[in-house]
């Protein structure tokens, strides 16, 4: 299954012979190109590892904590303050 790109990019890889005949063998099972199976399957892994990685993952009371300091925000504490009144010298906002 082919996708449109605008730029294709060569990968070249060495592998184990064995691994290299289990590739053939799915890709065939699956009745797809070797190149269309490595995209596939390289590609979905390759998403579901960077979206594992990018996903916050929170207890329930981590949540709500979460949510409540977003809902009612604790007063600045003075070393907070410091760094705006810093902030706002620096770039004159």
């Amino acid at each position: 299954m082919s996708t449109p790109a605008t730029q294709l990019k060569r990968l070249e890889a060495r592998i184990p012979a064995h691994v290299k005949d289990a590739i053939e063998r799915a890709a065939f099972l699956q009745g797809r190109t070797l190149t269309d199976f490595i995209i596939e399957v390289a590609g979905s892994k390759a998403r579901e590892i960077i979206r594992e990685h990018e996903i916050i993952h929170l207890s329930r009371a981590d949540q709500i904590a979460f949510a409540e300091a977003l809902l009612n925000p604790p007063e600045p504490n003075a070393k907070l303050k410091e760094v705006a009144d810093w902030y706002r010298r620096e770039t004159g906002r």
